[in-house]
């Protein structure tokens, strides 16, 4: 059934049906090979671009791409449609693997550093500064919790992803007022939920 569903191409019939994602996720989810291919085929130039974007490097990019392909088809049961999109939770996740990438290879050219100098003096407390981060991601983490499912889809294409607000109407396929509407209620929600004063 589903396997022989194929997402619409640019250029194809105007009758030939088109499957939404967040469907096709669903059918991963239980296994179907075949409507994984299709979410890869709806989403990998995207993914490949927010990938690209942080990472810089086209064969690393690659490589990150694959990772968050292989993490979708492995968690696809994970994915809850009250939270967002498929495409914004496929896209935060490419986000995320970037990330990670760029971390991990910054961490390894700065313990090459190290070791080229032999310098164990630290300017700050690393410890202390690494509390303070994780306090902070976790208070960021429960703050976006606390709004719509369509204000959290555009703050985090927007603040996570670096897309403008026309970029992220777009994406989205929302006239831009509402995505404006959408991104200054949920910045105000988020504002109060962490507790920030103007």
């Amino acid at each position: 059934m589903a396997a022989n569903r194929r997402l619409r191409s640019v250029g194809s019939p105007a009758g030939e049906a088109v499957v939404p994602v967040d469907e096709l996720l669903a059918d991963v989810a239980r296994g179907d090979d075949g409507a994984f291919a299709d979410v890869f085929d709806a989403l990998a130039d995207v993914v490949y671009g927010v990938v690209r974007r942080l990472v810089r490097d086209p064969a690393l990019s690659e490589e990150v791409t694959q990772e968050v392909f292989l993490e979708v088809w492995r968690t696809a049961p994970r994915f809850d449609a009250e939270r967002g999109s498929a495409r914004t939770w496929v896209l935060t996740m490419a986000h995320r693997r970037a990330i990670d990438r760029v971390r991990s290879e910054q961490s390894s050219r700065d313990r090459n550093d190290r070791v080229g100098r032999r310098d164990d003096d630290r300017p700050f407390d690393s410890v202390s500064e690494t509390a303070e981060q994780h306090d902070e991601h976790r208070r960021v983490a429960e703050a976006l919790d606390t709004l719509t499912g369509v204000q959290r889809e555009a703050v985090e294409l927007a603040y996570y992803h670096g897309y403008t607000y026309r970029e992220v109407a777009e994406l989205l396929g929302t006239p831009l007022g509402t995505i404006k509407t959408r991104m200054r209620d949920g910045l105000i929600r988020l504002r109060d939920a962490m507790g920030v004063t103007r």
